[in-house]
């Protein structure tokens, strides 16, 4: 997977950088076939802005925006709004029939029967 990064009138640390990457790989990891990513950073005064870009096949784009006054509090705003929009995401058939067989199994289910 590729990640791209831009900087929008912003100087962003390498340490910085590494923080954004490894939370778009560790989410990456429940998307299926995530092709690549673009983390844009911007600077607006005392206004910092995250914003990351998740493209996959056959999938709308996945985007996550947050703002503050610092850069990590952002990054972290903006990992939590895409990790919910990933988990929204349509599930493929065969995910949806082994749920409902699983929830068919489970014991809870059968004493409410």
């Amino acid at each position: 997977m590729d990640i791209i990064f831009h900087g929008h009138h912003a100087s962003v640390s390498e340490r910085m950088r590494q923080r954004a990457a490894a939370g778009v790989r560790k989410l990456t990891t429940r998307m299926e076939r995530a092709v690549d990513a673009i983390i844009r950073f911007e600077e607006d005064g005392p206004v910092r802005r995250v914003e990351i870009i998740l493209h996959a096949p056959r999938q709308k784009r996945l985007i996550a925006e947050a703002e503050g006054r610092y850069y990590g509090p952002a990054l972290i705003a903006t990992l939590a709004r895409l990790k919910t929009q990933i988990a929204s995401v349509k599930r493929d058939g065969k995910a949806r029939a082994r749920a409902t067989a699983k929830a068919a199994r489970s014991p809870r289910r059968a004493a409410e029967a």
